[in-house]
């Protein structure tokens, strides 16, 4: 089984819901509202409404098993424990209460205990359970069986990395730093970013300082961050760093759940991942990357407020402090707290003056508020900041290219558009912003409309970059030509009231004068009325209903389109 099959597998075996059925006798106004709270990922509301349910009748496994999981999201482990334990003692199977169970006697370093549970048939899965029982062998003082034992994981099918790269950490836990770097150096592994760290630590502490920088740099090359230029930089001066991602067995298990965390996090099922995640800190409370994973998965599931607290314990003197308080940032974003999320971007300026994605962070933002101009001077800050052109600032010249278009800056809009092309001359979403400009001004059209058919070719099924096409061959007087990529637009975004409007304006450009009435009603009916500043302008698609758009252009001063018609 493929080791993505193998991990969804284990995410659906051990899934919220439970088939069987709530006792009659269970207070079911608060098993509804905790249900309900669960479905949202509100762990804080769904574990006081499952605690009141539990009041009622506490030995119900199902109520059990849901309380259970939602302190887990919450974080509450030392809670998630204790109703793990009555799960387990009253004889009901649960894979969430064996994780929480054998983690946290992880976590107490009762690896004797642990060893007894597995035996005993207590199971979270085999890739768990295989990793678990070799890290409780290594603190056991049995290298020689624990090694066997990772081995065995290795040779199980679609989750053989796990086994090596366990196997590899554990032997560098025992020191044989050696025998670990063989292990991690072979080419079939494709080790993460905490592995390709673990590699480079272990090469450092046999000298190995060229191949450690080599590992690091043959992946990440020149651009890295704070905490991978910082371990550089001591590899540099020819300095051992001390192995820290598994100095022992408790760490070693906390690297068993954020590995499979890892692994399931592009995976559909949200929760359990999340549940992996927290077991992270639970056993290592310094887990940055435990932390950060845990606060990208609860904002994720909007849950912004746990999300903002998950960012803010990574402390503020570690290396992916900056990644973390931008992050936060975003969080307090998406909850509304816009002018919150600005002041924390600012204050990580002020820390961090020379970082580019700082201040390209402030202009999206202040962008996504329409300050344009604020925008357009945080981008000037990034681009001071740049040293070298390389393919991937592309989108910092789009976007700083976007506010000065919209501040009536169209010199600096068109070089910036001009730039991030010369970065990345297929970019479809610079090839449609730029091409569209010039059909609005009636500048380069025959350019803009080849820059659009590129953008198309690069992206067919985006709505708005085929309505470009559509509206450039309106604007050449094509328009016949039109009518197809217009169509094909609005199949593609229906209730859009600019493209409904644009077909509209088509329709009527090739006489089909009933359709094109249809379509700007349409769009009418799609225009949100809060939405003042909106491309659709309601009034205007009101007066081409009463007049048609030949009078509408003859008021607006522009030649009916029959003459633009002949024109072209």
């Amino acid at each position: 089984m493929p080791v993505t099959q193998h991990l969804r597998f284990l995410a659906l075996a051990a899934g919220l819901g439970l088939s069987s059925p709530v006792w009659a006798d269970v207070n079911a106004g608060a098993y509804l509202a905790g249900r309900t709270a669960a479905t949202t990922y509100d762990f804080a509301a769904a574990s006081q409404y499952f605690a009141q349910a539990l009041l009622r009748d506490p030995g119900n496994p199902q109520i059990m098993e849901l309380a259970n999981t939602a302190y887990l999201g919450l974080g509450d482990v030392d809670r998630a424990v204790v109703i793990a334990r009555q799960m387990i003692a009253t004889g009901d199977e649960s894979q969430i209460a064996n994780l929480v169970l054998l983690g946290d006697a992880a976590a107490n370093g009762k690896w004797g205990n642990i060893i007894a549970d597995l035996d005993a048939g207590q199971t979270v899965g085999p890739l768990f359970d295989g990793l678990l029982r070799g890290w409780a062998m290594l603190e056991g003082g049995d290298i020689a069986a624990a090694v066997a034992q990772f081995d065995v994981v290795s040779n199980t099918q679609g989750v053989q990395a796990f086994g090596q790269y366990h196997k590899g950490l554990a032997l560098a836990a025992t020191g044989d730093f050696a025998a670990a770097a063989d292990v991690l150096a072979d080419p079939d592994m494709r080790l993460t970013r905490r592995g390709l760290v673990a590699r480079a630590q272990i090469l450092s502490q046999l000298g190995e300082f060229e191949q450690a920088i080599t590992v690091l740099r043959d992946v990440f090359g020149q651009d890295v961050d704070r905490a991978l230029e910082e371990l550089i930089t001591t590899l540099e001066a020819g300095e051992a760093v001390p192995f820290d991602i598994t100095p022992n067995a408790t760490a070693g298990v906390a690297e068993v759940f954020f590995s499979i965390a890892n692994a399931l996090s592009g995976e559909p099922n949200l929760g359990y991942t999340l549940f992996y995640a927290r077991m992270v800190e639970h056993l290592r409370p310094d887990h940055v990357e435990g932390m950060l994973l845990t606060a990208g998965l609860l904002e994720q599931m909007n849950r912004f407020d746990l999300a903002i607290a998950a960012y803010g314990r990574v402390p503020r003197d570690h290396p992916a402090s900056d990644a973390a308080q931008l992050g936060r940032a975003e969080a307090l974003r998406k909850s509304g707290r816009v002018e919150a999320a600005i002041e924390a971007i600012q204050q990580v300026a002020q820390q961090r003056p020379d970082l580019p994605v700082v201040y390209v962070t402030l202009g999206d933002t202040l962008r996504e508020q329409d300050r344009f101009d604020e925008a357009a001077k945080a981008y000037d800050q990034a681009v001071a900041l740049l040293e070298k052109p390389a393919a991937g600032q592309w989108i910092i010249y789009f976007a700083r290219a976007i506010t000065y278009e919209r501040t009536d800056r169209w010199p600096e809009a068109e070089a910036d558009f001009r730039t991030a092309l010369e970065l990345n001359p297929d970019q479809p979403q610079v090839l449609n912003y730029l091409g569209y400009s010039y059909v609005e001004k009636q500048q380069n059209l025959d350019e803009a409309l080849a820059m659009i058919e590129r953008a198309v070719a690069a992206s067919p099924d985006s709505g708005y970059i085929t309505d470009s096409l559509g509206w450039v061959f309106y604007r050449l007087g094509r328009y016949d030509e039109a009518v197809a990529p217009m169509e094909r637009a609005v199949e593609l975004m229906p209730v859009d009231p600019v493209i409904n409007d644009h077909l509209g304006d088509v329709y009527w450009a090739v006489g089909r004068k009933l359709e094109a009435q249809f379509q700007w009603k349409r769009a009418l009916s799609f225009i949100d009325p809060a939405d003042t500043d909106g491309e659709a302008d309601p009034v205007r698609i009101k007066r081409k209903l009463e007049v048609g758009l030949d009078v509408v252009l003859q008021e607006e001063g522009a030649p009916p389109l029959t003459v633009a018609n002949d024109d072209g």
